[in-house]
């Protein structure tokens, strides 16, 4: 009697755990049906751009046949949309973004018009197929320009100043671009810059005036050493002026000449003590070319003094870029060289590079600098 009793009680109890187990089951299938529904409407809401599907990323990328680019976050290739109109497709990795970051990128960029600020057209989010729409520049990116005279190059600084004064200060909300480099500046047939690829862009209120970041994002030469170590400074949006300063000082040939011509072994020299030396004896233009005119060499010494405020270490000794535009468009005799620094300086490890792709040029030295993500 009493094991009649315990099988009759053991079968009701798996019944009910079945039961329960399928409700339970149905309830959160239900439930992420509905998030993702939520999730879709939202996107279509705050979105006004057009939405492709995949097989229509396919179609107008020719099935993906031409490559134009790669980075840490998806490849980036070629298209043609139905008009004929040129484009530009870059397709995420399923791994390597989130989908919530994802559709904050997509939604965010698609309030941005600005004429340093590449355009996009339109986006795909088809399960974990994703895609975003650029506009296609013919120039492609400024590592891939050579022969550019000085004005020129500082036109492009200037522009590029204006783009990321655009993102930190006039979009309805800051978006911190975090990967400031060569590759990420885009030319037009105008040799016009656009800042691109806000794959590593952290989005924020303007009062926030600390990031709270669980991991380092940049490429390795341009990272402000406040993201590889807190003793620096907090993370904030002066990340991106440290990474724009050494792009200017690269731009004039007062980054890459110095590291090429400097001694591997030599690890106590940070590269921007060269450049206070040479502004010291009148020769800070003098990786540049002979033929420069006078109006040239003082637009190139105008960046270099503007790069070295740009790469302070401390972030609160950095000028906002809305200070950076005033400067650039001020005058040469307004501006001084800031303090220099005396640092005695180590390697930073490949292993330590954030993004995957190690610098152009070179692998910077810093002061002591732990370079995990703390």
């Amino acid at each position: 009697m009493n094991r009649s009793i315990v099988i009759t009680f053991g079968s009701v109890v798996g019944t009910i755990l079945t039961v329960y187990v399928a409700v339970l089951l149905a309830f959160v299938l239900s439930e992420r049906r509905a998030i993702n529904a939520g999730r879709d409407h939202n996107l279509e809401a705050l979105v006004s751009l057009r939405r492709y599907s995949y097989g229509q990323i396919k179609r107008i990328t020719k099935s993906f046949t031409e490559v134009v680019g790669r980075g840490g976050f998806g490849t980036v290739y070629k298209g043609k949309l139905s008009d004929g109109s040129k484009v530009a497709v870059k397709v995420l990795n399923d791994s390597k973004s989130d989908c919530e970051d994802f559709i904050n990128e997509v939604a965010s960029m698609s309030q941005t018009s600005h004429v340093n600020i590449v355009s996009m057209l339109g986006f795909c989010y088809e399960g974990s197929k994703r895609a975003i729409i650029y506009e296609f520049l013919e120039n492609g990116s400024l590592d891939q320009s050579s022969n550019l005279d000085v004005s020129t190059l500082y036109g492009i600084a200037l522009g590029v100043a204006k783009g990321i004064e655009y993102l930190h200060y006039s979009c309805k909300t800051r978006i911190v671009h975090f990967d400031i480099k060569p590759q990420n500046v885009l030319l037009d047939g105008n040799l016009r810059p656009k800042v691109a690829d806000f794959g590593l862009a952290k989005l924020c209120e303007k009062q926030e005036s600390i990031l709270s970041l669980l991991d380092t994002r940049g490429t390795v030469g341009y990272i402000a050493p406040e993201l590889f170590s807190r003793m620096y400074g907090s993370v904030s949006h002066k990340s991106d002026v440290y990474s724009y300063g050494m792009l200017v000082l690269e731009m004039v040939g007062a980054r890459n000449k110095r590291v090429e011509n400097a001694d591997a072994n030599n690890s106590s020299v940070y590269f921007p003590d060269s450049i206070y030396e040479d502004l010291e004896i009148g020769n800070s233009t003098r990786f540049l070319s002979d033929e420069i005119t006078q109006e040239e060499e003082d637009l190139a010494k105008k960046m270099i003094l503007i790069g070295l405020w740009c790469v302070q270490l401390r972030p609160s000794d950095r000028p906002s870029m809305n200070k950076v535009v005033e400067m650039m468009e001020g005058s040469l005799d307004t501006l001084k060289a800031p303090p220099k620094h005396l640092l005695q300086m180590q390697n930073v490890g490949e292993s330590s590079q954030p993004s995957g792709e190690s610098s152009s040029i070179f692998t910077r030295k810093y002061d002591s600098m732990n370079v995990e993500s703390q």
